[in-house]
């Protein structure tokens, strides 16, 4: 569960690829919890299904909506052209306050912060 940072509510963040597993379970009772929560998340009545037309432009709120790219994506009378940004912004916080920490790997900075980082060392 985290906080949205721009609408307070509460969100289960629920990506299969980002989230492994729940912390204080066993990995057979985390997989089985978190597959039953991507199929609740996928069923139809909380997905919406893009009709691409030429001059589209789509985009969503990764900290509060899950990305199921569609199988038939190449199946259209033109070329798309896909350009993916990530924002920078603060970290998700949880239901008790604290800030997210990431368990691998290191956050996207921006470019400030990037260039601060080189100059200092």
């Amino acid at each position: 569960m985290t906080v949205h940072a721009e609408t307070g509510e509460r969100v289960l963040f629920a990506s299969p690829s980002y989230v492994k597993e729940i912390v204080g379970l066993t990995p057979r009772e985390s997989q089985k919890i978190l597959e039953m929560i991507w199929e609740h998340v996928t069923r139809p009545e909380y997905t919406v299904r893009f009709k691409w037309n030429e001059g589209d432009i789509a985009f969503w709120d990764n900290r509060s909506t899950s990305h199921l790219a569609p199988t038939d994506i190449f199946q259209s009378d033109f070329d798309r052209q896909l350009y993916r940004i990530t924002l920078v912004g603060r970290p998700l916080v949880g239901i008790d306050g604290k800030p997210s920490r990431s368990i691998e790997g290191l956050p996207i900075l921006s470019a400030a912060e990037e260039l601060r980082m080189m100059a200092a060392g």
